[in-house]
């Protein structure tokens, strides 16, 4: 069985006559709050697509595990979008590997990130945890994730880091959890050393767990809750979707995901024949976010 992936081959992902089920791909968690968030989030997208097959998978830690949701559907076509920020392991080794094996024709989208609704989300979730209306002076960023060896990851959220200082107006340090450096209190000593004196953590993960939990504790002023059920995340899960299968244009778009379809990142995949997966986008992205030297 062959998957599409973000470098992989063009397979079909259409049944005729029917629609390609929607597998959201969670990572997992041990803490209980990450899976009722998931589900939540996928009940959002069903109200959005009411006729919209909509499963999820995780690729570890909760049931049901990403392999057991294919087998359950068969030899049905389905798009598999990763709940997932960034490119990494998961998203170019684990979950192709996990859809090529199974009897489902699956073919699988880009990440969620970079992505503006993402940072629509981020903004919305520092807003709620006290940030103003107007950007202190002495204010900044730290940009908290949960990590990766891989440098596309790093250049991922590098790239989500730019776009939010753009909208904030103040500087977007990014930081890790784990796997990469810097740590979000190196990144908050970093930004204090450097004159700022209300540092915002915000958030950079799908669902409460460990490392949010972390990472908001290091948070020297405020922290901001993870992105959760944001109904940005709703829509982007259904234009990553739309996306993969390669439909092109607001005309096009699922209901639900139209008016996503303007934030088309570069890289995408032009549209081809209807019911044809495309390749995942790729990013051409800057390597890092703005520093407070150059604030």
């Amino acid at each position: 069985m062959t998957a599409t992936t973000l470098m992989g081959t063009t397979t079909s992902t259409a049944t005729p006559g029917g629609t390609p089920a929607l597998v959201v791909v969670a990572h997992g968690s041990r803490d209980p709050r990450a899976l009722s968030t998931v589900r939540a989030l996928l009940d959002r997208v069903r109200a959005l697509r009411p006729g919209l097959p909509v499963h999820l998978g995780h690729i570890e830690l909760n049931a049901p595990l990403l392999p057991d949701t294919l087998a359950a559907l068969g030899e049905r076509a389905a798009v598999l979008v990763p709940l997932l920020l960034s490119r990494g392991y998961h998203v170019k080794q684990d979950i192709p590997e996990m859809a090529a094996a199974s009897p489902a024709r699956a073919g699988v989208a880009a990440p969620l990130g970079p992505h503006s609704l993402l940072v629509d989300a981020l903004h919305d979730r520092l807003t709620e945890a006290g940030w103003p209306a107007r950007a202190p002076r002495d204010g900044a960023v730290v940009l908290a994730s949960a990590g990766s060896r891989d440098p596309e990851s790093r250049t991922d959220t590098g790239r989500t880091a730019a776009l939010l200082a753009e909208r904030l107006g103040v500087p977007v340090l990014p930081a890790y959890a784990s796997a990469a450096a810097p740590t979000v209190p190196e990144a908050v000593r970093a930004l204090t050393a450097h004159g700022y004196r209300r540092v915002a953590v915000a958030s950079y993960f799908t669902a409460p767990g460990r490392f949010a939990t972390e990472c908001a504790a290091a948070a020297p002023w405020i922290a901001s809750a993870p992105l959760g059920t944001h109904p940005a995340m709703a829509h982007l899960l259904l234009h990553r979707y739309h996306q993969a299968l390669g439909a092109e244009g607001e005309g096009n778009a699922p209901e639900g995901a139209r008016g996503t379809a303007r934030h088309r990142a570069p890289g995408t995949a032009r549209q081809g024949a209807r019911g044809t997966a495309r390749p995942a986008t790729t990013y051409a992205a800057p390597t890092c976010g703005p520093h407070p030297a150059h604030a």
